[in-house]
């Protein structure tokens, strides 16, 4: 057994963020969070009901967030070249 975690998202080699899942619950995620984003649009429609869907989507996206900074790799800290 490897005493290395295995990250669910890579960080980015440029830039700020995660890059693309490199396992299968990383994949999971992402395509749970793209069918919650679906049933939101269906359940709170944009048109009708704009501040609950503002408020469902902000906190689908938070919990992604959650998600991504838990089990995404820690990103560098990085000094600026002078």
């Amino acid at each position: 057994m490897s005493s290395t975690p295995q990250y669910w998202f890579p960080a980015k080699r440029f830039g700020w963020g995660w890059g693309a899942p490199n396992t299968w619950q990383g994949t999971l995620t992402l395509v749970i969070f793209l069918a919650l984003l679906i049933v939101g649009a269906w359940l709170f429609p944009p048109v009708s009901a704009k501040t609950a869907y503002l408020i469902y989507l902000t906190a689908v996206c938070a919990a992604l967030l959650v998600v991504l900074k838990l089990k995404g790799e820690p990103m560098p800290l990085r000094r600026p070249n002078r």
